[in-house]
């Protein structure tokens, strides 16, 4: 039976006098809103459904099933509860398809939504909301609000999480002992940097796989046919579709993930893509599962206090953390102190990450590309670029070797093709492997980030533009951030097993160390690396460095760069 005639089969008989809801695809819970306020007798949902989004970019297959069938699971359950649903297909943008249904339901009365959680989907939407069309009620899903960040970081940057988590940790009592914090500090993210050694270390779990049901399976024939130009390994098995499937999910995160976390979360291996990290991200931010959930099971565990506020900083403090900087900067199209010749020159299309570098030819989408999608592209998902690190230094493109083209550099290929086959990996992989190299690269930062847009699972504007632009490659400056997370082979060595196979030696002849000493010698007179204390060791130790490593660190730094642009596996002696 396909999921339009289970629909069908599920619909409450009586759909009249309804309070008709529009539900984004991001917001997939009725624990939250007006749906957990009202009667399932009393509720109507709107649902779309449109190839409108995928058409925008090249979104990793992995992603578009994952939200597809977790929004199809979810009318089902709503219909099921008594809940009147309303699920459109469509190839038009959101606002459009929702126009008609407002036309269709009652002209006068507008369909009630949650706030969106994407400025993208704002935007779409945003001429339903000036009308009065779509009345919208605030999101129900997060943690904090707008006065919590404002009250604890101040209404203009620089904005800093610690302040912000603090402030969290206090108003809410969470990890607090009689007004001081559980172990005598906020963060003990400093006993959370342990290297995994097989053989020595915990074993790390395997994630659960799921039955592939009918609706699962009827996405992965859509997206098969209908979507075949986009990249990435679709593994149905590993979607955590319905809501007993989620909670699966969860569960194990809990019972086999949550007391190795902490002390595990920065280390890379080869063994492991996952190690203890819950990988439930693609979940939360579709709101399948709530924060307040999350946090309220996981203070509730006997773990080390490590890893249970480890993970409490990750989602009530980093996750609310960058929502609200992306809000504060309208997705950083607004830096406060900015120059005009740092806003956006070109916000007419949203980017494709290199794919058309990739691919050897522009992006178009599932629809051709057809002309209502060109004129309400206009000025959605563009963003900020840089201001502190220009265009003019850091605009290569992205490389062959971020979509599968083998680099030489084993670190980079091992994460690289971890994310095309999962449309995942950790924290760290992203920050000190493809952001530092990216960045060691003077690789475009909104290029990057619109790679990290389409090739993760649980990437959305609100979360990747902060990750990327403000804190993987300190785009923005210091803004959010208080230095570039850049490093040299040692720290991946130190973390990882990944230089085991590699062709390069981290002692000896790793070019990553070269790249870090020329990355800071182009940037060292900036006067946010000059002013910075947390810089002052590495500028010190280069103010050492004698002027024939100094060319010499530029000379390898300009080799790398040429051979990975021209999509050429790295060699030693090819920096010979």
């Amino acid at each position: 039976m396909s999921f339009v005639q289970d629909l069908e089969s599920a619909a409450p008989s009586n759909t009249d006098d309804r309070r008709w809801i529009y539900v984004p695809y991001d917001q997939l819970n009725d624990g939250m809103g007006p749906l957990e306020e009202l009667d399932p007798a009393e509720a109507g949902i709107v649902l779309v459904e449109t190839s409108w989004k995928p058409a925008l970019r090249p979104y990793h297959r992995q992603k578009l099933a994952t939200l597809l069938t977790a929004q199809r699971h979810f009318a089902l359950e709503q219909a099921r509860r008594g809940v009147a649903v309303r699920y459109e297909f469509d190839r038009r943008p959101y606002s459009e398809v929702l126009r008609d249904v407002i036309r269709d339901l009652d002209p006068g009365r507008p369909l009630t939504m949650m706030e969106a959680a994407e400025r993208e989907l704002r935007s779409d939407l945003e001429s339903l909301t000036e009308d009065g069309s779509i009345e919208v009620v605030p999101h129900e899903g997060w943690l904090s609000t707008e006065e919590d960040f404002t009250e604890s970081t101040g209404p203009e940057p620089p904005w800093r999480m610690d302040r912000f988590y603090r402030h969290l940790r206090q108003s809410s009592g969470i990890l607090m002992e009689d007004g001081s914090p559980a172990g005598g500090r906020y963060s003990h993210d400093g006993d959370n940097r342990e290297r995994w050694n097989e053989g020595e270390s915990p074993e790390p779990p395997s994630p659960p796989e799921f039955e592939v049901d009918d609706i699962t399976a009827e996405v992965v024939d859509l997206i098969e046919r209908r979507f075949e130009r986009h990249p990435g390994t679709l593994r149905a098995e590993r979607i955590a579709a319905s809501r007993d499937d989620v909670e699966t999910l969860w569960q194990w995160a809990l019972e086999h993930c949550m007391e190795c976390f902490g002390p595990y979360e920065d280390a890379m291996t080869t063994r492991s893509r996952g190690l203890f990290h819950t990988q439930i991200s693609p979940q939360l931010n579709l709101h399948r599962i709530l924060p307040r959930q999350v946090v309220e099971d996981v203070l509730c565990l006997e773990i080390p206090l490590s890893s249970k506020e480890g993970f409490v900083r990750q989602v009530l403090g980093w996750r609310e953390f960058v929502r609200h900087v992306h809000r504060a900067t309208d997705g950083f199209r607004r830096l406060p102190g900015a120059s005009e010749d740092d806003a956006p020159k070109d916000a007419s299309r949203p980017g494709d990450g290199g794919y058309a570098q990739w691919a050897g030819q522009p992006w178009i989408g599932a629809d051709e590309g057809d002309e209502d999608d060109e004129k309400h592209s206009d000025d959605l998902g563009a963003g900020f670029g840089g201001s502190l690190i220009s265009r003019q230094e850091a605009d290569a493109d992205l490389p062959p070797a971020f979509w599968g083209e083998p680099s030489g550099l084993h670190c980079l290929d091992q994460v690289v093709e971890s994310v095309w086959d999962e449309g995942w990996s950790h924290h760290i992989t992203r920050l000190m492997i493809l952001s530092n190299l990216a960045t060691l690269l003077d690789i475009s930062p909104r290029q990057l980030t619109d790679w990290f847009w389409v090739a993760y699972v649980d990437a959305y504007d609100w979360v990747v533009e902060p990750n990327v632009l403000g804190m993987g490659t300190f785009a923005v400056g210091g803004i959010m951030t208080t230095k570039p997370y850049v490093s040299g082979a040692a720290y991946i060595h130190k973390m990882s097993d990944y230089c085991a196979d590699c062709a390069f030696n981290p002692r000896t002849n790793c070019p990553i160390t070269r790249m870090y000493w020329a990355y800071l010698g182009r940037h060292a007179e900036r006067e946010q690396f000059q002013d910075n204390r947390r810089l002052a060791l590495p500028l010190a130790s280069l103010r050492k460095r004698s002027d024939d490593k100094r060319r010499e660190d530029e000379r390898v730094a300009g080799l790398v760069q040429e051979a990975l642009a021209s999509g050429r596996r790295l060699a030693p002696d090819d920096l010979e």
